[in-house]
């Protein structure tokens, strides 16, 4: 008896790409939204605690009072984003591309900035808010940001 073997071809897994949508105080929480894509969303309110957003884009994105407690934005491009009001209480901003980010009224507390990429005058403004050590990282939010 002869058995036929056949090759089965998988696909490589796909970014979903939630670009130039308006997904207001949408639930993102607890997802694994690596490499997503957010670029000039409208994601006022959202939830994306305790979210794995590694590399996610949100190039553009308004991310007023949107909530991402703990959640896991290593090498995120956060390039002018809209962050007024947002919640980042515990969570990884390293290597973080964060220039022209608007981040007033932000919730900072043990935030790891550690590596990421912003202007000077928003790295002091945090420096006058920063306090708390991230749990994971074990990292102080001020020494992330190199405050005096």
């Amino acid at each position: 008896m002869a058995f036929l073997s056949m090759a089965i071809a998988i696909p490589d897994a796909v970014a979903i790409d939630y670009g130039k949508q308006t997904l207001m105080e949408h639930d993102f929480s607890h997802q694994d939204l690596t490499d997503a894509s957010f670029d000039h969303s409208n994601l006022r309110g959202s939830d994306f605690s305790y979210a794995n957003a590694q590399g996610v884009r949100f190039f553009g994105a308004n991310l007023a009072s949107a909530n991402l407690e703990g959640a896991n934005l290593r090498n995120a491009d956060l390039e002018s984003t809209r962050m007024t009001r947002v919640n980042l209480t515990n969570a990884i901003l390293e290597g973080a591309y964060m220039t022209n980010v608007l981040l007033d009224g932000a919730v900072i507390e043990g935030a790891d900035f550690s590596g990421a990429l912003m202007r000077p005058i928003t790295e002091e403004k945090l420096c006058e808010i920063a306090t708390g050590t991230n749990p994971e990282t074990g990292r102080d939010t001020k020494d992330t940001l190199f405050c005096p």
